[in-house]
């Protein structure tokens, strides 16, 4: 079968033929209907190297996943050959207290994992394939009706990471408060959405480039501000002087973080989601009183499940620019060139 590799770090992925996969027991394998290209990728093929990650090449790149139940090794019992299922991103132990509760994106002990604080395109294979092999039937989601692979595949990243960043300051968003979300890219333009689709806050999104912002009004957006025009300062001209309730950084540079931080009102929530590398210094005067600044990694399954319902009732939708797998490499390139509108999905 054919697959796009990553073979050395800081290198180019390669499209090589690859034996199919063969479950083993407790193990599944999906034909894949749908595979996200992620920005976090980009960081995988030129900035990673052996002395930053607890894993190394070569591997399949590809973490977020979706397709149908291929074959299923003894003792499987929770999906047959034919299912459309999701598969969840984040592979832990499966027996440590977060993983029991299927919060396996803060496994709490990563070396009984099938990979060290990875999972499939993150160290394991991943879907960008004809076929992923899934070591665990717990990591598979099964898709609700209305729901395809190729509209549920970039969910499990780009849907589920800025879900669970919402969710957890779900009661700071209220109908007299307002949320920023910073980058309207793959997971920003599904951020905006989830706000409105979830709380009656109003949304304010931010982005350097005009048709981002474009997208950010398209998906409901109340307002929208060019990240040169000192955004922090229309912040809260917006806001009535307050500063905003929570603000969603999905870029993470030193600018974007210090935005998030000065344009927070009093008790507010500022989550670093992205990884552009940024920090800030923190001090007592810093920021407003009471502000929690935090950073959250992908999702529970749990979350997943839910998401993956409110796409299938269609109150959010992932704007797609889609690839064959011949052209993966491509969507890599063009994802670089900032060319992607929305999440690049590579459908085999």
């Amino acid at each position: 079968m054919k697959a796009l590799r990553l073979a050395n770090w800081k290198s180019e992925p390669e499209l090589v033929e690859v034996p199919k996969p063969t479950p083993g027991p407790g193990q599944v394998v999906v034909k894949i209907g749908a595979a996200g290209a992620c920005h976090s990728d980009l960081h995988l093929l030129h900035d990673f190297d052996a002395t930053m990650m607890p894993w190394s090449p070569p591997f399949t790149l590809g973490h977020e996943n979706a397709g149908w139940v291929d074959s299923v090794g003894e003792g499987v019992s929770t999906v047959t050959e034919g299912d459309a299922v999701a598969v969840y991103g984040p592979w832990g132990c499966g027996r440590c207290e977060r993983c029991r509760i299927g919060a396996e994106n803060y496994c709490e002990n990563p070396l009984a994992a099938p990979v060290f604080s990875g999972g499939g395109g993150l160290g394991l294979d991943g879907g960008m394939a004809e076929y992923l092999l899934v070591p665990f039937e717990r990591l598979l989601v099964r898709l609700p009706d209305g729901l395809t692979p190729a509209t549920a595949a970039a969910l499990t990243d780009a849907g589920l990471t800025p879900y669970h960043a919402i969710r957890r300051s779900w009661p700071k968003m209220t109908p007299t408060s307002t949320v920023v979300v910073i980058g309207v890219g793959g997971l920003g333009h599904l951020a905006v959405q989830l706000v409105k689709a979830t709380t009656s806050a109003r949304v304010i999104a931010v982005d350097n480039r005009e048709e981002a912002l474009e997208l950010a009004t398209q998906m409901g957006a109340d307002d929208v501000v060019p990240s040169g025009a000192l955004p922090a300062e229309v912040i809260r001209e917006l806001t009535g002087g307050r500063g905003a309730d929570v603000l969603l950084d999905f870029v993470g540079t030193d600018e974007t973080i210090e935005l998030a931080r000065t344009a927070a009102r009093s008790l507010g929530d500022a989550t670093i989601v992205g990884i552009g590398g940024g920090s800030v210094p923190l001090s007592f005067f810093s920021q407003p009183y009471e502000v929690s600044i935090q950073t959250t990694y992908w999702g529970s399954r749990a979350e997943l499940g839910e998401l993956l319902y409110l796409a299938a009732r269609g109150l959010i939708h992932v704007e797609t620019t889609t690839y064959s797998l011949d052209d993966a490499a491509q969507a890599y390139r063009d994802l670089a060139a900032g060319k992607v509108r929305g999440r690049a999905i590579i459908v085999p």
